[in-house]
Order: structure tokens, then C-alpha cells, then sequence
């Protein structure tokens, strides 16, 4: 085994971290959420991952983005995802992609993944990859931030799972989102897919949000 995973055992059997290394997952998006879940599921034992990601680093992104770095300003988040990748985990076969997340690109980029992972910021996205994952029946674990909060949820299956959080008209409210939240939201979708991928039972359906300025954790079934 390599010695970097070493301390994942206990919490994880050997064997799971064997299987560990032969699941390919998808990361949608490599900002806030994206650049915590590249991390997490780097040092797990993650054995491929593919990150897509169109757009650049900005200053208004230096308070919450693992990856984004005042050397990093102006760079694809893509790159910066892949720089990392090979910094800590050379052995993992990453790849990222430079381009948007829409019904012309994601049908490859899923291609042959086990679980797709939402690091997205839009209504219309989340749908785009829900669907697409239900096309391909690969499972969907969503992920969004606001504020103090933070959600997670896993589907798998035809289960209009954004519907239900995202009816037609729906306006989300803009609260800002502070540096730790992002790093909780990845935490738990990363603890869900990891789940998952590892054959432990996950429910789906149900979603995982956490207010840390009340300090309260609900589970709410959707």
C-alpha cells in the first residue's frame, strides 16, 4: 500500500481502499466546493479523477478557494486543479478539462465515471449534470453553499432531486459565502461519494445541510 494512505486505514478497511483505486469520478467544477473535493478525494485514494472547469481565478475568489492563490490569479482553475493533483498524488490519473459543463460536454466527461460530484453554482447546471447523470445512471451528489450553510445530498436514479430543491422561478437569495463553508459542503459530499464508491450504505434522497452560525444540522427527506 502506499504510504501516503496509511493513516486512512481504521477508518477505512484495506480493502475498500483497494477499490478506492479503481473508481473514476467526476468533479463539476474546480472552485470553492471543487477545489476542497480534488483535495479530499486525492488524499482518500481516489485512483482517477476528471475536474472541468471553464473559467479563471479572480481576486473575489481568494477568500474561499483552496486553489486560487495570488500566484494563481488568472489562471484556469482546471490547471491549478491538475498542478495540485500532481503535487500530491502523482500516481492518480487526473485529468482537467478547460470548458464549460453543458449537454455538448458532460456526456464524455462522464464517460465511464462512478459518481459525479457537483461543485456547480447555477440552477441550470445542477439540472444539466442531474440529468445527464441520469441518462448515463451514474449517482449524482450535489453540493451548495451560502453564507453560513452548507448542503449535500446523494441520488441515484430518476428521483427530481433539483426540482424539488429548485422549483421553476425559484431565485436563490445572495448571502455571500464565507472561507469555511465551502470546505464543509465538500467534506460532506466527499463523505457521501466515498460511501458510496466504497459499497457502505448510503440513503439517497435525503439532504444534509449544516447552519454553522446556529451550529444545527438537519436531514431533511426530499
Amino acid at each position: 500500500m502506499d504510504e501516503r494512505l496509511i493513516r486512512n486505514l481504521g477508518a477505512l478497511e484495506e480493502a475498500e481502499l483497494s477499490l478506492l483505486r479503481r473508481k473514476k469520478v467526476l468533479v463539476a467544477g474546480c472552485g470553492g466546493l471543487g477545489g476542497y473535493l480534488t483535495e479530499y478525494l486525492l488524499r482518500a485514494g481516489v485512483g482517477e479523477i476528471v475536474a472541468a472547469d471553464p473559467e479563471r481565478f479572480e481576486r473575489s475568489n481568494l477568500n474561499r478557494q483552496l486553489l486560487c492563490t495570488e500566484d494563481s490569479l488568472g489562471r484556469f482553475k482546471a490547471a491549478a486543479a491538475a498542478e495540485r493533483a500532481a503535487d500530491i498524488a502523482p500516481d492518480v490519473r487526473f485529468s482537467g478539462h478547460i470548458c464549460r459543463l453543458d449537454a455538448r460536454t458532460l456526456p464524455g466527461l462522464l464517460r465511464g465515471c462512478d459518481a459525479a460530484l457537483d461543485a456547480l453554482d447555477s440552477i441550470e447546471s445542477w439540472r444539466l449534470l442531474k440529468a445527464e447523470c441520469d441518462r448515463q445512471r451514474i449517482p449524482y451528489v450535489f453540493g451548495a453553499v451560502s453564507g453560513w450553510t452548507a448542503q449535500a445530498a446523494l441520488s441515484w436514479g430518476d428521483d427530481a432531486l433539483t426540482d424539488v430543491l429548485f422549483p421553476e422561478h425559484y431565485v436563490p437569495e445572495n448571502d455571500g459565502i464565507l472561507p469555511f463553508t465551502p470546505a464543509l459542503g465538500a467534506a460532506m459530499q466527499a463523505a457521501l461519494c466515498l460511501r458510496f464508491l466504497c459499497g457502505r450504505p448510503v440513503e439517497t434522497g435525503i439532504l444534509y445541510s449544516f447552519d454553522l452560525q446556529q451550529m444545527d444540522f438537519a436531514q431533511i427527506r426530499l
